[in-house]
């Protein structure tokens, strides 16, 4: 049983490793008279998700203030739009700009609405793009709602990805004739779904539309991308039709303020871009780095002086835990900011506060005439609830910075959000590896 224990934590301890790996590392020995010449790659991973093929790598992502970028505003012309329509007409467009951005493999876009007075505008940073133009072709034109009817010109193919590839045929039905776009719910089984009601115009064309389609799906596109393929049962009259699909309430809530926002279109104009570098510069952000190590490496040297073989122990956890640390912010990933760099060095600095408590308790069971082994035992139970008590209160209020439910009386920036989210995992990690994995350690050396 302890062959296998053993063998999974040394899996996990390479995969970690592997993870953390900055470049592919080459290999060149001599073994038994022959040359070996290879090379450790970087770690990246290939699956398919239905006709996708996906590529996932552990790079490591950072911030505008890190590496520079693109910063793009657009203002916007709302002078179309009822007042009742004009938040969801906004959110959606900046959901979609951030959406697009996105889907071309740029980490963390910040997009935020801007109001100055009547004036709305649009502001996007863009982590890593220094091509301003090629920054503002990503943003391309208004999102528009259209609707596409299959092809005669495309072979018919009866696979679900030819025949989403065979909607190319404009109906000429867009968003201008859909009147409204609402929530809701299945009267047989309570799904959720979006209701479409249309113009009278709407209506009469997609009559016509459902009229010759019938067997056949029609596609409902939001610029170039399909957001549902519904196979028509019958013509639709009356100017009402249904989505339906695997939705949930809120993915049905965000669908149809996409679609009002295609029936309510934002024309936006780019009226400011350029390009920026990192604002710490390369130099300075080398010497938080060197600080970084110097000041962790007075921690380690400070641990192993006052507590012997068990601050070497906590020097090990602490390692451990800034490995699994990165390898966290690299698979997830985590765009770092300079606030997610003190983030997660301030939850470096918590992860040495749970040693420090576990070996005073240790030592003061010692003290008492204890045996090693009944002081560890003893140490760790009496250490635990303040460490936890002090962990999850930090948790707390990184819970608060971040505001995952965007309460508006919460911050709501990125950068305050970086810190808090760095600091988070950073305590939940320490919270591991300084009940675990120092445990673990002590164990081992101590052969308890």
């Amino acid at each position: 049983m302890k062959i296998f224990r053993y063998a999974f934590i040394t899996f996990i301890a390479l995969t970690i490793l592997w993870i953390d790996l900055p470049r592919a590392i080459p290999i060149n020995v001599g073994l038994f008279g022959k040359r070996i010449k290879t090379e450790i790659p970087v770690l990246e991973l290939h699956f398919t998700i239905g006709d996708n093929q996906v590529v996932k790598n552990f790079n490591t992502r950072l911030g505008l203030d890190l590496s520079g970028g693109s910063h793009l505003v657009f203002q916007t012309d709302t002078s179309q739009i009822d007042e009742s329509d004009l938040e969801d007409a906004l959110q959606s467009t900046r959901d979609i700009i951030e959406q697009r951005v996105n889907l071309f493999g740029i980490s963390e876009p910040e997009v935020r609405t801007i109001k100055s007075g009547n004036v709305h505008r649009i502001s996007v940073d863009l982590p890593g793009v220094y091509d301003v133009a090629q920054a503002s072709q990503l943003i391309g034109q208004t999102a528009q709602l259209h609707f596409q009817e299959e092809s005669d010109e495309v072979p018919n193919e009866s696979s679900p990805s030819a025949v989403f590839s065979r909607l190319t045929k404009e109906t000429g039905l867009t968003g201008k004739d859909v009147e409204r776009a609402r929530v809701d719910f299945n009267t047989n089984d309570g799904t959720p779904q979006v209701a479409l009601e249309f113009t009278p115009v709407g209506a009469k064309m997609f009559a016509e539309i459902t009229k010759r389609n019938v067997g056949k799906p029609v596609g409902i596109f939001l610029d170039e991308f399909l957001i549902s393929a519904p196979t028509v049962q019958q013509e639709i009259i009356g100017g009402n039709a249904v989505i339906s699909g695997s939705f949930t309430t809120e993915g049905a809530k965000q669908l149809a303020i996409a679609i009002n926002s295609g029936a309510l279109p934002v024309p936006i104009e780019l009226v400011e871009q350029r390009s920026i570098g990192p604002s710490l510069g390369a130099e300075e952000v080398k010497k938080s780095l060197v600080g970084g190590v110097i000041g962790l490496g007075m921690v380690i040297i400070f641990m192993i002086g006052y507590y012997g073989r068990l601050g070497l122990i906590a020097s090990g956890a602490l390692i451990a835990y800034g490995l699994i640390n990165f390898a966290i912010f690299r698979a997830i990933p985590i765009v770092l900011t300079l606030p997610g760099v003190a983030g997660f060095i301030l939850s470096i600095g918590m992860a040495v506060d749970s040693n420090i408590l576990i070996f005073e308790r240790i030592k003061e069971e010692q003290r008492k005439g204890k045996s090693l082994e009944v002081s560890i035992r003893l140490g760790f139970g009496r250490a635990i609830d303040a460490i936890k008590d002090a962990n999850l209160t930090t948790l707390l209020v990184a819970f608060i910075l971040f505001n995952p439910l965007n309460w508006e009386f919460l911050p709501q920036f990125g950068l305050v959000r970086g810190f808090a989210l760095t600091l988070g995992i950073g305590v939940a990690t320490s919270l591991f590896t300084g009940v675990v994995i120092t445990k673990w350690l002590i164990k081992v050396f101590y052969k308890q």
